[in-house]
């Protein structure tokens, strides 16, 4: 079985494909993700690559390790730079026997390493679709990647919190029995497949 690193940093890797076609002028454009601009979107992305590499390395207090950070002129370099941070990072011997911290799940808490790993997973193949979707291009997820998240799709906490301004994801939409495995992953987190990209 593949590990859920390995995993994680092939979706990683798609996604940079996708931010590498996004250039300064895309930036204002609107994203299927709340009411964030392409821009917001893309601090946020790399922001929490590196939380995620903090929390990998042991950090457990500093809050600020997770905040946004501006992309400024060159977004794709930005991105990668800390994609690469939070891969290595994942990557590290015994990593997988680690837990960590992550404040922004379930009031701040402590996970095992493969699940929050697999919450980071999941993250980056929704938001590799809603930068694809701001820009207009397609997201090519593999049937495996895809196979792989739809069961941490499905064990996101439904109800109420999903309500709330600023929540992670919306909630759930009908799903046709006849939906594609992205199609499905999209909907179970809110987001339309549909979604126009309008500059």
């Amino acid at each position: 079985m593949t590990d859920i690193h390995e995993l994680d940093a092939h979706a990683l890797e798609i996604t940079k494909s996708i931010v590498n076609q996004v250039d300064v002028g895309m930036l204002d454009r609107r994203t299927p993700c709340g009411q964030w601009t392409l821009r917001q979107l893309l601090a946020h992305m790399t922001g929490q690559n590196y939380g995620f590499a903090a929390a990998a390395w042991g950090e457990t207090r500093d809050r600020s390790v997770w905040d946004d950070r501006p992309v400024g002129d060159d977004p794709a370099g930005v991105f990668a730079a800390s994609a690469a941070t939070v891969t290595a990072a994942f990557a590290e011997e015994g990593v997988l026997a680690r837990s960590f911290w992550l404040p922004e799940v379930r009031g701040g808490q402590m996970f095992p390493a493969p699940q929050a790993i697999g919450f980071h997973f999941l993250d980056y193949v929704v938001h590799g679709w809603d930068v694809a979707a701001s820009i207009g291009v397609r997201a090519h997820f593999g049937a495996d990647l895809l196979a792989a998240v739809l069961p941490i799709a499905e064990q996101v906490p439904t109800g109420a919190a999903r309500e709330r301004e600023g929540a992670a994801f919306r909630p759930a939409l009908d799903t046709p029995t006849a939906a594609g495995l992205l199609d499905r992953i999209l909907l179970l987190l809110g987001r339309n497949p549909s979604w126009p990209a309008k500059g």
